[in-house]
């Protein structure tokens, strides 16, 4: 008798499959059904505003959609591997300003980051390639210019850069002491889809339509990425939108706003359970910034929710042992509140 494995069928089957690969236009799809249960005219405003906002935003996704497009078909992203060698002190900038330049897919960081900890690369280099990589690269910088403007995108690429530096050589001094040797968990370390960056990085192909399959592969990532940031973008404006017409300015005033140390620092806290993805935060942070929220506090927002986002956290949790994982976690916490602190301080000069 031949067994044959099936998929599992029926309902429930088919809600799960459907869950789990369009959860994000799903939960668009429920908040606007529910929104209009109890109130059509706000369904009707807030899949408005959606519309017009992606439009206005329009500019900026294309832009950044090419630039994610463009840095996977070139290659760009393996000069990645020329920031971890050297003396600490190089190290550890170069890592940090890969790390808050570099377009790196969300699914090869943890992996990479495991395989340049296998390969022996210092903890101290690492950490700081590590923090910088989830506040920013080219695409989220342009996103940011686009939803929260030049000075606030400017001032989160440097807090990208500054935390990653300030992590590196917190680690470094640390280790120093002896106190973080074989950050891995045992059995980690095969490095995965990020690994062979830094192994055997290839070099560049700048004018990538010269080869077919790199052509194909622009292709396949152009329509990956719009459709990643269409999905977030969709829900994040949708958040925005009920958010502005049920949560009073008052009290984001009085919880976040003012120039006091309150507000950034539980901008810094709130980023960490409410943060979605750095493309969908944006627009919810603009919202808040326009109701009063304190320009600090929304910047340390952005930097503690990109670094300490609950999922992002469980992959470390997952990834280095304890003592790693809480040294990061205060690392990224205190490294977005001076953040948004100075930038706090610097709107009042």
């Amino acid at each position: 008798m031949t067994e044959t494995n099936l998929a599992p069928t029926g309902p429930a089957a088919l809600a799960r499959t459907l869950w789990r690969d369009h959860r994000v236009w799903l939960a668009s799809a429920f908040l606007v059904a529910a929104v209009a249960g109890l109130d059509a005219g706000q369904a009707r405003a807030s899949v408005s505003f959606t519309v017009t906002s992606l439009l206005q935003t329009a500019p900026y996704l294309v832009l950044s959609i090419l630039v994610a497009a463009w840095a996977m078909a070139t290659g760009a992203d393996n000069l990645i591997a020329r920031a971890f060698t050297g003396a600490p002190a190089v190290m550890i900038g170069l890592a940090a300003l890969a790390g808050g330049v570099s377009p790196f897919c969300s699914c090869g960081v943890i992996p990479l980051i495991a395989a340049l900890l296998a390969m022996g690369v210092p903890l101290s280099a690492v950490m700081a390639f590590w923090l910088a990589s989830p506040v920013m690269d080219p695409s989220m910088f342009v996103l940011t210019t686009g939803v929260l403007g030049l000075e606030f995108a400017v001032a989160k690429t440097l807090a990208a850069v500054g935390l990653g530096v300030f992590g590196g050589w917190a680690v470094h001094l640390v280790g120093r002491a002896g106190g973080l040797a074989d950050p891995l968990r045992p059995g980690i370390g095969n490095g995965g889809c990020g690994g062979g960056k830094v192994r055997d990085p290839k070099p560049v192909a700048w004018r990538f339509w010269r080869d077919p399959e790199r052509r194909a592969k622009f292709g396949r990532e152009a329509l990956s990425v719009t459709l990643f940031l269409l999905k977030w973008l969709t829900l994040a404006f949708l958040l925005e939108s009920l958010m502005l017409a049920f949560v009073p300015a008052e009290s984001v005033t009085s919880l976040l706003g003012g120039g006091g140390l309150a507000p950034i620092a539980l901008g810094t806290l709130v980023g960490v359970p409410a943060y979605l993805n750095g493309y969908a935060a944006l627009p919810l942070v603009g919202g808040l910034v326009g109701q009063g929220m304190a320009p600090g506090a929304g910047l340390a927002f952005l930097v503690a929710g990109g670094v300490t986002s609950l999922p992002a956290a469980i992959a470390v949790w997952a990834l280095v042992r304890p003592r790693v994982f809480l040294l990061y976690l205060a690392l990224s916490l205190s490294g977005a509140f001076s953040a948004g602190l100075l930038f706090q301080l610097w709107g009042l000069l």
